[in-house]
């Protein structure tokens, strides 16, 4: 199995980039469960963390996330650097999780 390196930060110690090949994407759009949403206002009430949205949007980082990775591979990359996560709301309990990167061939120093 090949190696695939992801970054937050631009720089990879021990690596170089060799190329560059442009901006990767992945992205999901999640709703709220309505059971859940009943749960999550009960919990709203109370105070303390709402667990059902926060267990909601981990798994959407975790799709947007390996989306772009797909995106990546298909570009030709070996790693990703500068990952980055935005969220935004599309519509009533609704929203999107974009994940975006610069992919690079990295080769070792």
């Amino acid at each position: 199995m090949e190696e695939f390196i992801l970054s937050t930060t631009e720089n990879v110690p021990g690596y170089k980039v060799v190329k560059v090949l442009g901006i990767a994407r992945g992205a999901t759009v999640r709703a709220k469960h309505l059971g859940k949403d009943i749960l999550a206002g009960l919990r709203n009430i109370a105070g303390g963390e709402v667990k059902e949205y926060t267990e909601m949007l981990a798994e959407a980082r975790e799709i947007a996330l390996q989306r772009m990775i797909q995106h990546a591979k298909e570009m030709g990359a070996n790693g990703v650097i500068g990952v980055r996560f935005m969220t935004s709301a599309v519509a009533s309990g609704a929203a999107e999780i974009f994940a975006y990167v610069t992919a690079v061939i990295l080769e070792k120093e």
